[in-house]
């Protein structure tokens, strides 16, 4: 089991910036694929960033340009930084790792575990 927490969601103003980590217990953290989606009112979950190693990065067109994934594999954490924010970006975000697979994929059901969730409001 690999449990996944993110933190680091919030309040913030249309055109401001947020890091969202989520820390991850699995212990093959550096051979997993790992992304985030998000979840906004009303809607299915979708797509957000995935990445396998530094320079290894994917994103979803409505945030490329203003999001950045990243990871430490000694922190066993994974990055998800924002900026430019819209409030079309007000969504719980979820953190999902592929174990022990390194793969470019957008797909959810190819995510093995998943984050609780943690809510980001743009407030305009």
């Amino acid at each position: 089991q690999v449990q996944l927490v993110e933190s680091g969601g919030g309040l913030v103003q249309a055109g401001g910036s947020l890091r969202l980590s989520c820390a991850s217990s699995g212990r093959t953290f550096s051979g997993d694929t790992m992304a985030w989606f998000r979840q906004a009112p009303g809607k299915e979950r979708q797509f957000v960033a995935s990445i396998l190693w530094p320079g290894a990065t994917y994103y979803a067109d409505s945030l490329k340009g203003r999001a950045a994934i990243s990871r430490d594999n000694v922190k066993r954490t994974v990055y998800l930084e924002m900026s430019s924010l819209k409030p079309e970006d007000t969504a719980v975000y979820y953190c999902a790792a592929r174990v022990g697979q390194l793969v470019r994929t957008a797909t959810q059901d190819n995510y093995d575990y998943w984050g609780q969730g943690t809510q980001v409001t743009v407030s305009s």
